[in-house]
């Protein structure tokens, strides 16, 4: 009876050594994945706020474009402006010399006729 309760108290005392050993292996194991999970959360993390730079740049340079695009029209507008007045000043011009000749080119053919 002495021997087969030895034998009990050594199987008992074996369980619970493979058994500790196996919640030492558990927990190396969950204290490997907690580090693997933080370091993803943290690389995570840095890709996010890498991005969010380049999305603030990206709208930087997009609102930059923006304003010489007006800063284009604006100045497009302003010679198509100018244009249009040089042609009106041009046809002003034109037909006040055109008034001046006409004018001299009657009188002249008036003074003729008359002498």
């Amino acid at each position: 009876m002495e021997a087969r309760a030895r034998e009990t108290e050594a199987r008992a005392q074996s369980m619970c050594k493979a058994a500790s050993e196996r919640m030492l292996a558990a927990e190396a194991r969950s204290e490997a994945a907690d580090r693997a999970r933080r370091k993803i959360i943290t690389e995570a993390e840095c890709k996010l706020q890498d991005a969010s730079r380049a999305l603030s740049q990206a709208q930087i340079q997009i609102t930059a474009a923006e304003d010489r695009a007006t800063a284009a029209e604006v100045r497009a507008q302003v010679a198509e402006a100018k244009a249009r007045q040089a042609l009106e000043t041009l046809s002003l011009v034109e037909e006040a010399l055109r008034n001046r000749f006409c004018t001299n080119s009657t009188a002249n053919s008036k003074l003729s006729a008359v002498a």
